[in-house]
């Protein structure tokens, strides 16, 4: 969920950082298996899904069908929904317990999904989808003056009930186009073309950009410097220096597209002929250490330091000019000599998640 504003010449702004949770429709398909799990058994659903999964899709496709899609919230309009598992999931049988099998032969193997059944599996989903958008109305400054719904999700008509009912006295238009679910797929194609169609081609192609961007992260790279009094004393290093969090751009500034984020270093010694930058980023907006909960590692930024030798010799190498660009589509880094105005050569090393 994001806030945009229509700045003029199509171009978009961001106006809150945008957030998520896992609350789309697969969702509700979910409550639906953990409601059969109460009905028959978790061992006897587990067993299923692993030797007959596609008999299990089918099964999960046919309650979307007739009974999660058609939901309107309206009691008058719903039609008692019932699963006959013999019919649709025959393979399942083999694995309920005795004592379930007994009660499941009373019905005729038919579970009966009900009004209150079934409004119980969607208003926790949307509930907190609502909460959500509460929330980015809440950070944003400005009156928002329309809502669209985007996502397989947005076609189901409780959910627009819900939505309309809680958010029409403050948004003028809620709207959801013909085709929510190709919405997003689409808009990202056509974004994606239009970053490499030129203003004077004769494609028919709106160049559509974003210029500016809320940061989710705060990003920064790992420095050492000396130790100092007031410092944690378990951090001081046996050299006498400390290992920091140096900022360089922190989480809710409003970024423009290319915009830089710089800082300077000098380099630890004349000879030095490389030079290797830690780059981290966490949602804080306070980190102090690289060590910290929820500070990851994004990668390894190397710059080889050319000629370092003789630009020392002619006092060139006082300091190494770093920037951070957030670019439309990717982040980039620069490093050069400031003081000559050299680029160097660099390199960047992504590391894995699995290896952190």
């Amino acid at each position: 969920i994001t806030i945009r504003k229509l700045i003029g010449n199509n171009q978009l702004g961001e106006v809150t950082e945008s957030t998520g949770d896992f609350c789309g429709s697969i969702y509700i398909d979910r409550v639906f298996i953990n409601f059969l799990r109460k009905k028959l058994g978790d061992s006897a659903i587990d067993s299923f899904i692993v030797n007959y999964y596609s008999q299990f899709q089918f099964m999960v496709q046919n309650f979307c069908k007739y009974a999660k899609i058609p939901f309107t919230g309206d009691p008058s309009e719903y039609r008692s929904y019932e699963l006959d598992i013999q019919d649709y999931a025959p393979n399942l049988l083999q694995y309920v317990s005795e004592e379930t099998r007994f009660k499941m032969e009373e019905n005729d193997w038919v579970i009966e999904i009900n009004y209150e059944d079934i409004k119980a599996m969607f208003d926790p989903i949307v509930d907190r989808i609502i909460k959500l958008i509460n929330l980015q109305l809440s950070y944003a400054r400005e009156k928002c003056s329309a809502m669209f719904l985007v996502g397989g999700f947005s076609e189901s008509k409780y959910l627009q009930q819900r939505i309309k009912r809680e958010f029409q006295n403050q948004i003028n238009v809620i709207s959801v186009p013909n085709q929510p679910m190709a919405a997003i797929s689409r808009g990202a194609t056509l974004y994606g073309v239009s970053l490499f169609n030129p203003e004077n081609d004769n494609m028919k192609v709106t160049r559509c950009l974003i210029t500016t961007r809320i940061l989710k992260y705060t990003y920064g790279i790992k420095v050492r410097n000396y130790w100092m009094e007031g410092d944690p004393i378990e951090r001081k290093l046996r050299n006498g220096c400390i290992d920091r969090f140096h900022c360089i751009a922190k989480r809710g500034t409003q970024v423009d597209t290319n915009e830089e984020f710089t800082t300077f270093f000098t380099p630890l010694s004349p000879m030095q002929a490389k030079v290797c930058f830690k780059i981290y980023y966490t949602t804080k907006d306070d980190a102090k250490y690289c060590d910290e909960p929820g500070m990851t590692l994004l990668g390894k930024f190397g710059v080889y330091l050319a000629d370092s030798d003789e630009s020392s010799k002619s006092g060139l190498l006082d300091k190494l000019f770093f920037a951070f660009i957030f670019g439309e589509m990717v982040i980039s880094f620069i490093a050069r000599n400031e003081i000559s105005g050299q680029n160097y050569k660099t390199y960047f090393e992504v590391i894995p998640s699995d290896s952190l």
